[in-house]
């Protein structure tokens, strides 16, 4: 796997990155795909193997249900792996539920770290 310095921060990332929004399939996602758990755990599996480390997700994907997968897909495995995410998304009904403010991205973060399963 062709690893890249990631900007300024010294951090190696591979090139490619597995995206995770087919994970779940719900509230609007289901046309992007279906994978549950157990696939889910087999694909974190193989891109470990083959030295893919990095995850993308996001909050909004089956709204927070890719996250879940993706959690218990690398449970025990966490500290192998990174994991990419995006929270400006609405996800609840009011406007500070939603967008880039410092409030909304802290609340995105903490709430995706808890459906990860990891802090």
């Amino acid at each position: 796997m062709e690893y890249r310095k990631l900007n300024g921060s010294g951090l190696f990332v591979p090139a490619l990155t597995l995206g995770t929004g087919t994970f779940g399939g719900s509230h609007g996602f289901e046309g992007w795909g279906h994978t549950g758990v157990d696939e889910a755990i087999r694909m974190v599996d193989m891109c470990l193997e083959a030295g893919l480390n990095i995850f993308d997700t996001a909050d909004m994907y089956s709204r927070g249900l890719s996250e879940e997968i993706l959690g218990k897909a690398i449970s025990g495995k966490r500290n192998r792996l990174l994991i990419a995410t995006k929270g400006t998304f609405p996800m609840g009904e009011t406007r500070n539920e939603e967008g880039s403010s410092r409030f909304h991205l802290i609340e995105a973060c903490e709430a995706s770290l808890r459906r990860l399963g990891t802090d």
